[in-house]
């Protein structure tokens, strides 16, 4: 059996085991990043690659804004293929209740010098001609952005792979604990630390980790610049993100730099299946439908699904997992894992080489699902501090 040390071992090459791949070379690590099959593909592929700040709580605030500036400082060195842009969020009110929702976030946010501004229904019509009339208004978030998460994912790995990374593609880990990855080919890998970053699949390889597969939908239409000119979110859309167990169907409209328009969304607990389910497909299009009435009359070229990794609490899983504190986590980020990759890369680089973070780890650490500290006195302790 071959052997090789490093000082981590990622197992999951989609955009948060890239991000983090990346931070911990740059934090001086020696590391190798394991992906059964192409970088950036699974979730991070399939999803929208919206770069938002949300507020369901101040921790999920912290992780968001946090990682939406660290897209921000990376945003003039990525390539033109990466699709970064700012077009901003328009969080749509349908009704007074949903204002007063836009209202309340929008006093979230300035208190937090992010900058937000509510829209009446007047100006909402000016600046997306296409919504349907009779909207109260809407709350803008201009520094939200939009990327293509695959090309993003394979640029932070050739960073990664810049600073030293062993990247291995086409290959499977299939058992990981006690400072060893074990792969499908018979070589082991052993590491004072590894990271299981492999999202809705993240169980596979541990003994409790509290993720869920949950699945979406999603449509990209042909070409059609101008249509669409921010990223579109009803308000409604987070009672829906809420629902923990429940399907559910909302608004979300993404415009993309080659002007297609990306449609979604649909969340689905117990179909675990790659399939599209038509009634779920059929709902969500016609949900957008009640906010972009001639959606109807888009050419779709593409509809797909794939598979979010969601927790009891939705926050994601990032530090020593529950039963071995040699293997971390990195998963459970839902529908997030784009927007806070590079805020979970920072934060498991701080903590296992005794950085610096900009947020505390503590919100996130998979310990709070067990009742005690144990992992989280794991997580104050550097586990690699210098080359194996």
């Amino acid at each position: 059996m071959m052997r090789d040390s490093f000082d981590a071992v990622i197992v999951g090459g989609g955009i948060v085991g890239a991000a983090t791949a990346a931070a911990c070379a740059k934090a001086g690590m020696h590391v190798a990043l394991v992906e059964r099959d192409v970088i950036g593909g699974g979730a991070t592929a399939a999803g929208m690659g919206h770069i938002v700040v949300m507020d369901d709580s101040e921790a999920q605030f912290e992780l968001t804004r946090y990682s939406q500036l660290l897209w921000s400082e990376l945003a003039l060195g990525l390539p033109a293929n990466v699709e970064y842009e700012t077009p901003g969020t328009l969080w749509l009110a349908a009704d007074d209740e949903e204002m007063a929702e836009a209202e309340r976030k929008l006093r979230f946010y300035r208190e937090r010098n992010t900058p937000a501004r509510v829209l009446s229904a007047r100006e909402l019509t000016r600046l997306e001609p296409n919504i349907v009339p009779g909207l109260v208004g809407a709350l803008l978030v201009p520094e939200d952005a939009v990327i293509y998460p695959p090309t993003a994912a394979l640029y932070l790995v050739h960073v990664a792979e810049g600073l030293g990374v062993t990247v291995m593609t086409g290959r499977s880990a299939v058992k990981m604990g006690d400072g060893r990855v074990l792969l499908d080919d018979q070589r082991e890998l052993t590491a004072s630390c590894t990271i299981n970053a492999t999202g809705a699949g993240a169980p596979e390889l541990g003994d409790y980790i509290p993720v869920k597969k949950r699945k979406g939908h999603l449509v990209i239409t042909d070409r059609y610049p101008g249509c669409v000119r921010h990223q579109l979110v009803e308000l409604g859309y987070l009672k829906s993100a809420h629902s923990v167990t429940s399907n559910s169907v909302a608004f979300n409209v993404q415009p993309r730099k080659t002007g297609q328009i990306l449609i979604g969304s649909s969340r689905q607990y117990g179909d675990e299946t790659s399939t599209i389910d038509q009634a779920i497909l059929s709902a969500m299009l016609q949900r957008a439908a009640v906010y972009m009435p001639s959606i109807g009359s888009l050419n779709a070229v593409r509809v797909w699904t794939g598979f979010r990794a969601a927790t009891p609490d939705k926050l994601p899983l990032i530090g020593p997992s529950l039963n071995d504190d040699s293997v971390w986590l990195a998963t459970g980020h839902e529908g997030l894992g784009i927007t806070t990759s590079l805020a979970t890369g920072a934060l498991l680089a701080a903590a296992l080489t005794g950085g610096h973070a900009s947020i505390p780890l503590d919100p996130y650490l998979p310990s709070r699902f067990n009742g005690h500290n144990s992992s989280a006195d794991a997580a104050k302790e550097p586990l690699c501090n210098g080359k194996v």
